[in-house]
């Protein structure tokens, strides 16, 4: 079991990662939280169905009510998040009660705005169910999306800490592996060369990774990400680094219709034609094909998907959160290890997707 602080500048709180890490939560919340009213679990259909009743066992010192949400990109929704807080006014929460986001990365996006804006915010934990949540989980971006865009209503809200359960792991499809790993190899992009080639060379079979190897993967991807954050809580600059591949792959998510293609797997595309616009553009040495080939033997489609309209895509990339004044902007590399911000006007940008998509 291994424990990573996270300092956000606004607040400083554990990620503990391992097996049997919730059985620490009830001691944890009776210690910071001696006053606690009542605990409000947020979790979607599937993770309730397999693990809300073991939780809910963990947790002796308070009353516990919980909410069952739609599973994926379906719970950020305004219905759903609205849905939230009439349960917690139902359940008579308030400003001394907690919120434990339990889930994947959906989920601890939901409760985490639902937390932040409940009687103008109360406390919450992250207890992330999935790979893909060991990004989400620490960092404190907490949103819920808009039809015209991926996220656009949320907040900067830091959780009081991360119980990160590796056993969980055992219980998920290779398609959510997929898509947390996608996370996993932006963070070893943006870092450094070794954790990358240490992906390359001992991840062959993603549903063949042991607990203990992912417990390793998810600490590593959560320090890369936690000392970017320390810099940079509410991305005024480096931040932005972690956007690395998010930029097109927002928008295929929003363009295939949310939950249709999982956010890492669509993020994969996304790094991949950032990865072309960096040799393009900033004549990085690395060898796209054969990080491409890797990807396929994991199982990851590596092409932006057919039916996609290229101007479709490019007004999304304008609606990004990221943008400015209708400019695109693209992480980029110079080379592993050393992210830039890149601008694109809109006919280059149109001219390298028609070269990347092969048309």
């Amino acid at each position: 079991m291994k424990t990573v602080h996270v300092d956000a500048g606004s607040k400083t709180y554990p990620v503990i990662i391992g097996d049997n890490t919730v059985t620490q939560l009830n001691a944890f919340l009776q210690e910071h939280f001696p006053n606690c009213t009542k605990i409000l679990i947020i979790t979607d259909e599937t993770v309730g169905r397999l693990h809300l009743t073991a939780l809910q066992k963990e947790i002796t010192a308070f009353p516990v009510v919980s909410h069952i949400v739609p599973a994926g990109e379906h719970a950020k929704t305004f219905d759903v998040f609205y849905g939230c807080h009439s349960f917690a006014l139902e359940e008579k929460l308030d400003r001394k009660s907690l919120i434990i986001a339990f889930g994947g990365g959906a989920v601890g996006d939901l409760a985490g705005f639902v937390a932040s804006s409940f009687m103008r915010g109360i406390p919450f934990i992250q207890v992330p169910t999935t790979i893909l949540a060991h990004d989400s989980a620490v960092g404190g971006k907490v949103a819920i999306n808009h039809p015209l865009g991926k996220n656009m209503i949320g907040a900067f809200y830091q959780p009081e800490a991360v119980f990160y359960e590796t056993s969980y792991i055992s219980t998920l499809p290779v398609m959510e592996l997929r898509s947390g790993f996608g996370e996993v190899m932006k963070h070893a992009l943006i870092s450094n060369v070794e954790f990358y080639e240490s992906l390359l060379k001992d991840i062959t079979d993603l549903a063949g990774v042991p607990e203990e190897q992912w417990a390793v993967l998810l600490e590593k991807g959560i320090l890369v990400k936690s000392n970017i954050v320390a810099q940079d809580e509410k991305e005024a600059n480096v931040r932005a680094y972690l956007n690395f591949g998010h930029t097109l792959g927002h928008a295929i998510e929003g363009e295939m219709g949310y939950g249709n293609m999982s956010h890492g797997e669509a993020v994969v595309i996304g790094m991949l034609f950032a990865l072309h616009l960096s040799e393009k553009k900033l004549g990085i040495d690395f060898d796209i094909n054969r990080f491409r080939q890797w990807l396929q033997t994991l199982g990851y489609a590596t092409e932006i998907p057919s039916t996609l309209s290229i101007q479709a895509l490019i007004d999304r990339m304008k609606q990004d959160k990221k943008s400015v004044k209708g400019t695109v902007h693209f992480v980029l590399l110079e080379k592993i290890g050393s992210p830039v911000i890149v601008q694109m006007e809109e006919r280059e940008l149109r001219e390298e997707l028609h070269i990347f998509k092969g048309e």
